[in-house]
């Protein structure tokens, strides 16, 4: 059975440092107004976020990564709100989120720890 299986296919569901972009400085998504995020990655509960409520913020933020490939964090991630607001969001991500954004980048890492 496991022969018949396509690894492509799990591979969304694995979590790794390939998903992420190459550099924070990549992440060039919203920093004011309301984001809509696609069924793909918010597909139970609220879609609508105001990026100037931050519990909203880090409600989106929390989506995308866990549930988001690189594509979508260049496009809903912003790289100085998610070092902003890291020492809060690493604390609602899982261990394995968490662990791969802090060891690919140091800001990351150095924020947790501030």
């Amino acid at each position: 059975m496991d022969g018949d299986r396509n690894p492509q296919a799990f591979a969304r569901w694995s979590y790794g440092a390939d998903r992420l972009p190459g550099s924070l400085d990549e992440l060039a998504g919203p920093v004011t107004g309301t984001v809509e995020l696609p069924l793909h990655l918010a597909w139970s509960g609220l879609r609508a976020f105001d990026l100037g409520n931050t519990k909203l913020l880090l409600g989106m933020y929390r989506i995308v990564l866990n549930n988001g490939l690189r594509d979508d964090f260049v496009a809903y991630l912003d790289g100085d709100l998610l070092v902003a607001h890291w020492p809060i969001l690493r604390k609602m991500l899982g261990r394995g989120v968490r662990t791969v954004w802090e060891d690919t980048f140091a800001e990351l890492r150095e924020a947790g720890s501030a």
